[in-house]
């Protein structure tokens, strides 16, 4: 009998962990991001639906809440589509040394780093939601804002610091890290943009941890 494939979609949370425990590599710390991605997202979602807005915030909630949901659903497929990039990936470095490898290696990195570089954009996306929240959303819920904070952070991280290395794993072939950099700009780029994006998410955070965990201020 063929075993069922674990994936975040049809896999029980201790299935997919239990996964991701093995010593496989697929999934990986790629899919984890996409998984807090979605933690992220749900979160969002749930405060979403717990505010009560003005009139004139309705849209605005009822908008959010439709794009978190949106995004939840992404997030899991995107964390599958990492751990089969991440098959690929680990497929490319058992070959045998050689031009072939080279090849495999080459394109296996570049497609394991857009894959990361797509997740994590989609997590910056979601930063002016989270923000909104945590000024217009139910009060008595602003420790989940942090918490969907956290989850987001973890996101972000992961996704820029898998670009990067995916990136800098082309050095395996021969590049430079001056060449790599020529030759995917755009990729290059966005590990700027996540980094960014990581200070952002600490600042609002720092903002309102003192309303989430009011015991620090002691």
């Amino acid at each position: 009998m063929e075993e069922r494939e674990v994936t975040t979609r049809n896999s029980t949370v201790e299935e997919w962990t239990q996964a991701l425990a093995e010593s496989t590599g697929s999934p990986g710390g790629g899919a984890g991001t996409g998984v807090m991605l979605a933690v992220a997202a749900s979160l969002a979602s749930m405060v979403a639906g717990y505010t009560e807005p003005g009139a004139d915030q309705q849209q605005t909630v009822d908008k959010l809440r439709d794009r978190a949901r949106t995004l939840r659903s992404e997030a899991l497929q995107l964390a599958d589509e990492d751990s089969t990039a991440s098959r690929a990936f680990g497929a490319a470095f058992r070959l045998e040394p050689g031009e072939e490898r080279d090849n495999a290696i080459r394109e296996a990195s570049v497609d394991a780093a857009h894959a990361s570089a797509v997740l994590g954009a989609r997590a910056v996306q979601a930063i002016d939601d989270l923000a909104w929240l945590a000024e217009h959303g139910n009060k008595a819920l602003i420790a989940d804002v942090v918490v969907a904070f956290g989850a987001l952070r973890a996101a972000v991280a992961g996704a820029r610091t898998n670009v990067s290395f995916d990136l800098g794993t082309l050095r395996s072939t021969g590049a430079t890290l001056e060449q790599i950099r020529e030759q995917q700009p755009e990729l290059w780029a966005s590990v700027e943009r996540l980094t960014g994006a990581l200070e952002r998410i600490d600042a609002l955070t720092e903002q309102i941890d003192s309303r989430a965990a009011p015991t620090d201020s002691i």
